[in-house]
């Protein structure tokens, strides 16, 4: 429930524009964006699109537009992890973009391993967990090492998880599951009969992470594009037409702000939903 003062405090910015006093009701609410538990997605995941139409509009290699988005990346997992955002999901390789140029293609593997040796100390420091998610069979054996490397070192942490989808596909997800249950059941260890949802969803790569609450698309486009197909069943959708280089700070805390005005009901009436609320 809002106090008196907070009421008090919205309506008289209304009432009187006061730049003092909008200037205490933006205040207000980074504190309460603060609060936990306080209408914030647990687990938001991000389809990074538009890095090549970024560097596009400025006569720029696509690669450049990739490299500016590194820093798109480090704000939003600043705003997630200051916010109470439990888990962030960034989908930076699809299954389908290996069949984008082969320069561009082994730019971005060159950039993923350069930003895994960079930035993996500062993860660690900060408390951060990295899980990356998807099929590495296909990478180089270096990258695959590094990865391995980065996970083991910041494993313990628990302030933050940031999950990146590499080579990643919700088909390949729930292809590769079922199959691992199928394995399972024909080795007599599992009875076919006792599958539920749950236990599907654990042999999923993001395994016991909770689902996503909030999934936001970059870059204009209004589709998921083959990305956690079973874990978004339902999660709010966001769509912002900034390309990702330029989805910094303040993009992600609109996101945050819209999610926050969302009644999400999972299939109950708004009467319902308000009144577990009020109980």
């Amino acid at each position: 429930m809002w106090s008196r003062d907070a009421i008090e405090l919205l309506l008289a910015a209304f009432s009187f524009g006061s730049q003092r006093v909008l200037a205490q009701v933006e205040l207000f609410m980074e504190k309460v964006r603060r609060i936990p538990g306080r209408n914030v997605p647990r687990h938001v995941a991000i389809i990074m699109d538009g890095n090549n139409r970024w560097a596009k509009r400025r006569l720029l290699p696509g690669v450049a537009g990739h490299k500016a988005g590194v820093d798109a990346v480090r704000a939003v997992i600043e705003v997630c992890a200051d916010s109470g955002v439990e888990v962030l999901t960034l989908f930076a390789f699809s299954s389908e973009n290996w069949q984008r140029p082969a320069d561009e293609v082994g730019a971005l593997m060159e950039l993923f391993l350069s930003a895994l040796r960079r930035e993996a100390r500062k993860l660690d420091e900060n408390g951060i967990r990295l899980r990356i998610i998807g099929d590495r069979s296909r990478f180089h054996p270096e990258l695959q090492a590094a990865m391995s490397e980065v996970e083991e070192m910041t494993a313990a942490n628990h302030r933050f998880v940031l999950q990146v989808a590499a080579n990643y596909g919700g088909q390949w997800d729930i292809l590769q599951a079922a199959q691992h249950l199928a394995t399972e059941a024909q080795a007599g260890r599992l009875n076919p009969a006792e599958i539920t949802p749950a236990l599907f969803q654990s042999y999923l790569a993001t395994g016991d992470m909770p689902l996503p609450d909030l999934c936001i698309r970059t870059g204009g486009e209004r589709r998921i594009s083959n990305f956690l197909l079973w874990q978004l069943s339902y999660a709010e959708l966001y769509f912002s037409d900034l390309y990702w280089p330029d989805f910094k700070h303040e993009a992600m805390r609109k996101a945050l702000a819209d999610f926050a005005t969302r009644q999400r009901r999972f299939g109950k009436t708004s009467e319902q939903v308000e009144a577990e609320a009020r109980s």
